[in-house]
This record gives C-alpha cells, sequence and structure tokens, in this order.
C-alpha cells in the first residue's frame, strides 16, 4: 500500500521538496498509524520546508499538525476507526509529520478528537489555535478578566493573532488588533477586534524604561521589538503571553516594568506542554473558545499548493488559517 506525501530532502545546505510515494514501512516510529484527512500550515511548518531550520531527519515529511482516523494502534484506548488529532512534540521536525496520506506516531502524542469539532476545524485551529487556547488560560490564570482592561494582539492576521482575536472577542474582552496589513482592519473587525492599529504603531522606536500604561494583557506571537514595546506599556499586574518570534529572537528591556508595575511575562510552550495542558486547552477549543466565525478563517489547499502558501507565510502575506487536505 503506497500513499502520497510530501517530503524534504537535504543535502549539506540544499533543500529539496517533492511529493513522493511512499510505503508505510517508511514511516519513523510509533504505536499508532492514522489515516490523515487533514493538515494545516504553521509559521514552523514554512520554516522547516522552505528552509530546512529545525528539520532534524532526513528524508522528512513536514507538517506539525495532523488529523484524521486510526487505521491500528497497540494503545487500547485508541481504536480503529476512531476520530484523532496530534500536534507538536516532534511531528514534523523530528518526526515524520501531517503532509501525508498517512502517518505512524507514539500513542502518548495522540488526542481524540474534542467534542464540537470535526476533524478539519480541528486543523482550522491546529497548533496555533491550540498557543492561543494556552495563551489565554494562562493570562486569566495571572488574574486577567473583562473588566480589568482591553487586551492587545499584535500580529493578529496571523494564525494565531487571528485566533486570538476571536476567541478573546468571543470571551467578553475588549481587542485591540495590530497588523501591517491595513486591507485586513475589516476582516479583524469582523473577528471582533474592536480597535485595529498599525504594527508600527506596537513597536519599540525610541527605548524608555516605561511607557503609558494601556493594556490589561496582551497574546504575543511576534517577539522582537514589538514584545520590547508591549511590556513597557502593559498595565499594573498585567501580563503578555509569548509563543512566537516572527518579529525576532532578540528583544531590549529593563526591570522597571517588573518591579514597578508588577506585571508577568509569561513563556507559552505549545510543543512539550504536558498532557493535561494539552488536553484541557482542546477541550475549551470545541466548547468556549471555539471561534464562531471559524469557517471563515479557512482555506483549504492541497499537497501541490504548498509552497506558494509557504512564501507567503514566510512574507508575512498569509490572513487566517491554511488547512491542508490530504
Amino acid at each position: 500500500m503506497t500513499f502520497q506525501a510530501y517530503v524534504l530532502r537535504k543535502d549539506g545546505d540544499n533543500v529539496i521538496n517533492q511529493i513522493e510515494q511512499w510505503e508505510p514501512e517508511q514511516l519513523t516510529q510509533g504505536n499508532t498509524l492514522i489515516k490523515v484527512a487533514y493538515s494545516s500550515v504553521n509559521y514552523k511548518d514554512a520554516l522547516v520546508a522552505r528552509k530546512g531550520d529545525l528539520a532534524d531527519i532526513t528524508p522528512l515529511i513536514p507538517g506539525i499538525d495532523l488529523a484524521g482516523t486510526v487505521i491500528e494502534s497497540s494503545e487500547p484506548s485508541l481504536q480503529e476507526g476512531q476520530e484523532v488529532i496530534a500536534t507538536s512534540y516532534r511531528i514534523g521536525t523530528g518526526h515524520n509529520g501531517g503532509y501525508a496520506q498517512l502517518a505512524r506516531v507514539p500513542s502518548e502524542w495522540v488526542i481524540p478528537l474534542p467534542d464540537g469539532l470535526s476533524l478539519k476545524e480541528a486543523m482550522a485551529l491546529g497548533t496555533a489555535g491550540l498557543t492561543a487556547a494556552l495563551s489565554i488560560r494562562k493570562l486569566e490564570n495571572n488574574g486577567l478578566n473583562p473588566s480589568k482592561g482591553p487586551v492587545v494582539v499584535p500580529g493578529a492576521t496571523g494564525g494565531v493573532g487571528s485566533l486570538a482575536v476571536h476567541m478573546l472577542a468571543n470571551l467578553g474582552y475588549e481587542v485591540i488588533a495590530g497588523t501591517g496589513k491595513k486591507e485586513a482592519h475589516s476582516f479583524l473587525k469582523q473577528l471582533g477586534a474592536s480597535k485595529v492599529v498599525d504594527r508600527s504603531d506596537l513597536e519599540e522606536t525610541n527605548r524608555k524604561t516605561t511607557r503609558k500604561a494601556e493594556w490589561a494583557g496582551a497574546v504575543d506571537a511576534v517577539g522582537g521589538k514589538t514584545l520590547s514595546y508591549l511590556l513597557t506599556t502593559i498595565k499594573r499586574g498585567g501580563s503578555v503571553a509569548t509563543s512566537g518570534f516572527t518579529g525576532g529572537i532578540d528583544i531590549e528591556t529593563n526591570v522597571m516594568p517588573f518591579i514597578g508595575r508588577g506585571i508577568n511575562w509569561l513563556g507559552i510552550d505549545s510543543v512539550t506542554c504536558s498532557m493535561s495542558e494539552r488536553s484541557h486547552a482542546w477541550k475549551r477549543l470545541g466548547s468556549d473558545l471555539k471561534p464562531t466565525r471559524l469557517n471563515e478563517l479557512i482555506r483549504e489547499v492541497s499537497l501541490e499548493q504548498l509552497e506558494e502558501v509557504f512564501d507567503e507565510v514566510l512574507a508575512g502575506e498569509g490572513i487566517g488559517r491554511t488547512v491542508v487536505k490530504l
């Protein structure tokens, strides 16, 4: 039985991507074989596929997310025909991932499809939705609630950003969305943003210890100069949940926002977070955090269209979520 897969091969500094026919025996090890229905496209996927960054094995099937039905598993709780999802861990980087019609993964990486979600909806959320949900929960655990004031979301047209804007708005928060795409303002307003500001308004350009306190919280998947700015503008006792680095990994900061305003800088790890955290987040993604306009965020593509999508993502031109139909 052969199946179709999008495969990355590294030869020194050269990265070659092509669609190949594989045998199940070529897949990396795991005790659960899944017939993949959908995967998704994340910034991390584009880095892996286009640049070979984070690709720990070769050949490699990229795709850090996958959803489908169990074909076979040695884990008794996973039955043939059961709908499941698997995201992050080493999937798509050090373990063959979701850009294939079959995937084999360890059972401890697998979650039964949550109530309230279809396989396609689960991949429209994917690691981006999981990251947004983990961010919101950690902000809430550190005191955030709608009465505390506005929440700012830079990089708001990206996967994490657009989902966070919509989730927070549905929970009753006043959401300020940041983007460099003027054409996306109406889109973000439709998702529930109370106000949309230009990306440059949320970037550190003139270093200060603190600025006017504006936000009760922030969901930050950007990092870099944006994070440097956010840390100086969070209200007393507020928090920034950081999960990404599309704006760079280096920041400039100082102790004053932390000791002068008691703010919290919260790291969000959607890759190796515990299964209890992961399961709790996915349960909420099928209930109170499920975006009511999720289908409007979805673009569906095939394996043959991935190259074009990766270029868009790396150029910062993507909006919403892209799912890959297998």
